[in-house]
């Protein structure tokens, strides 16, 4: 592997935590944490571009590494969780409960893919297909969490 390929992994990957044996996701959403936490000190516009444009970076980053690695949506890519957890969180408060909500809620739905998670699973492939299933999972969760915000208000 060429100095590319390997930067390629190594941000697919999480930093190679997609290649922990069990929960690469879980892990992944983990990792994708403290980004949440940077993108919550900045202004909410600020906060979607950035998010916009790490999905768009998650996309064309997938894509590598899926042709890489040779196989459909690989397990060790883990970069379309960490993508999926910041849509969850974007735009809400940081804290232990939305951090610990959003993601269960998001994780939840990341593995059962109800409808319309598992359509664009389905009909979209390489980067897209990916990394926007879980960025609609991410929508789902953060306007599970913004109802919530709403009840509590």
């Amino acid at each position: 592997m060429n100095f590319k390929q390997k930067a390629v992994m190594f941000l697919a990957t999480g930093c190679f935590i997609g290649n922990i044996s069990f929960a690469p996701g879980t892990f992944g959403s983990i990792l994708g944490l403290p980004l949440c936490f940077l993108l919550s000190k900045t202004d909410l516009p600020v906060a979607v571009l950035l998010a916009v444009l790490f999905i768009f970076f998650a996309i064309l980053i997938s894509q590598e590494a899926e042709k890489l690695l040779g196989e459909k949506d690989p397990g060790a890519i883990v970069v379309d969780e960490i993508a999926g957890i910041v849509v969850t969180l974007t735009g809400l408060p940081f804290n232990l409960f939305f951090a610990a909500a959003g993601f269960i809620i998001f994780r939840i739905l990341d593995i059962f893919k109800p409808y319309p998670i598992r359509l664009l699973e389905k009909h979209l492939s390489g980067g897209a297909g990916i990394v926007l299933d879980d960025v609609a999972a991410g929508i789902l969760s953060n306007l599970v969490l913004r109802a919530i915000l709403l009840m509590n208000s």
